[in-house]
């Protein structure tokens, strides 16, 4: 990852790292058990998650995995998510600051690696898949949830723009076919996918980047003037002159080291 991306990544997570501790849609739900389920399946003994946020999927780890290790770039996030695990009473779970395209553990360290709704921060997503294969052992699973990039260009720029000017640290989301090549290209062979539908509120999910008053009103206006069957893709909820609430389609892919 190049230092400025790294440092803009960081500048935003790092005022942020209560925020997505406390955040629901990170917390739990119907994508985060398909992960686990998977997860249970591949009875790991020692998992990874990276880019690990608040730390809510290493703590769902914890739960599976005799042991596991919380990757992040971000110190304070770090630090949250530490502070966080172990106050859910989790003693299992180890924490290590890194790049994820320069994961510092051995070869084959891992029977399984996650990676969850982050991956659109990735400037670099097929250095980051190479690692992951590297650091699995051989049958391995690498377990990755993502924001699923829309088939429709024009949605995709509509949303990637959206994306852009809440955080300026989002890179892009990507198809279907795009993650299954990077994927294939990295000697992971997909095992079983899926998609799910997560509904974002509108004033927490701005709310959790601390955007300025008005940089969230010129959002709102870019949102409101967008052409309606881009709102309609992501099915954006307006209400009078504010928006209530928008739905991304997450993708769910497990794929085993070769």
């Amino acid at each position: 990852m190049s230092d400025a991306h790294a440092r803009r990544v960081q500048a935003q997570f790092g005022a942020s790292a209560a925020a997505y501790v406390a955040s629901t849609g990170h917390a739990g739900g119907d994508d985060l058990e398909r992960l686990l389920a998977w997860v249970r399946a591949c009875r790991p003994g020692r998992a990874l998650d990276v880019a690990t946020g608040g730390g809510h999927t290493a703590l769902a780890l914890a739960g599976v995995a005799r042991e596991v290790v919380a990757f992040d770039l971000t110190e304070p996030m770090l630090r949250a998510a530490r502070e966080f695990i172990r106050s859910r009473g989790s003693t299992n779970v180890a924490f290590v600051l890194g790049d994820v395209e320069a994961l510092p553990f051995r070869d084959g360290a891992f029977d399984a690696v996650t990676c969850r709704i982050a991956a659109h921060h990735f400037a670099n997503v097929a250095a980051a898949l190479r690692q992951a294969h590297r650091v699995l052992r051989p049958g391995g699973s690498f377990l990755i949830q993502d924001i699923l990039g829309h088939d429709d260009p024009a949605a995709n720029a509509f949303i990637t723009e959206v994306e852009r000017r809440r955080d300026p640290s989002h890179v892009r989301a990507y198809r279907a076919s795009e993650w299954k090549a990077f994927l294939r290209a990295a000697g992971l062979t997909v095992i079983d996918e899926g998609v799910v539908r997560k509904v974002r509120p509108w004033e927490e999910w701005t709310g959790r980047t601390r955007m300025t008053l008005e940089a969230r009103e010129a959002l709102e206006a870019f949102v409101r003037q967008a052409p309606e069957r881009c709102r309609a893709a992501f099915d954006f909820e307006l209400a009078g002159d504010r928006i209530a609430a928008f739905t991304d389609r997450m993708i769910l892919l497990r794929a085993d080291r070769d």
